[in-house]
C-alpha cells in the first residue's frame, strides 16, 4: 500500500509517495540511499545483511519523489522488559539533496502511527553521538534520550 502527500516549496507542487517495503528485491533497489550512510556497501554486502535481517521482521519504509527514492528508514517491531512492544527505526536517511523538505517528518509520524496501530508503548532509535543534525530533528519530533547505547566491537 502507498501513501500519497502532496506539499508546496517555492510555489512549486511536490508529490510524495510513502511504501512499506517487505522484500529484498524492493529493498536492494534502495542501495543509494544507504550508501548515504555506509559509502563502502556493495549490492553484495547489502544483500547478505538483509537476507539476514529480514527472517528477523526487519521492513523499510520508504519516501518516493516523482518514482525516485528519497529517503527510508528501516524499522523493527519487539518487544523488552524495560518497555514492552516498541518499534525502532533504524538507519533514517534522507538523500542530501531532499533534506528540509518534510521527508523526514513524513518517516518519522507514518512510523509513530504504525507503532500506536500495532500496540507499541515506545518508538526507539538511535542516532550516532556526532549526528547533531539528527539530535535536534528528533528533539523536535518528541524523542527523547533515555540512556546510552553501548557497544563492544569484537573484531578490529
Amino acid at each position: 500500500m502507498a501513501l500519497f502527500f502532496i506539499f508546496k516549496l517555492n510555489k512549486i507542487l511536490i508529490k510524495l509517495t510513502l511504501k512499506e517495503l517487505k522484500t529484498l528485491p524492493e529493498m536492494l533497489e534502495q542501495l543509494h540511499l544507504i550508501q548515504q550512510l555506509y559509502p563502502d556497501y556493495t549490492i553484495e554486502i547489502y544483500a547478505d545483511l538483509l537476507e539476514e535481517m529480514l527472517p528477523n521482521n526487519y521492513k523499510q519504509v520508504v519516501v518516493y519523489e516523482n518514482e525516485q527514492s528519497v529517503g527510508l528508514s528501516g524499522f523493527w517491531v519487539g518487544t523488552k522488559l524495560w518497555c514492552g512492544k516498541y518499534l525502532e527505526l533504524d538507519n533514517v536517511i534522507v538523500h542530501p539533496n531532499h533534506r528540509s523538505r518534510g521527508v523526514g517528518k513524513l518517516l518519522t509520524e507514518y512510523l509513530n502511527k504504525k507503532a500506536v496501530e500495532i500496540g507499541c508503548k515506545v518508538v526507539a532509535l538511535d542516532a550516532y553521538t556526532n549526528n547533531f543534525p539528527a539530535h535536534k530533528f528528533y528533539y523536535n519530533h518528541g524523542f527523547v534520550p533515555k540512556g546510552f547505547h553501548f557497544v563492544k566491537f569484537l573484531e578490529e
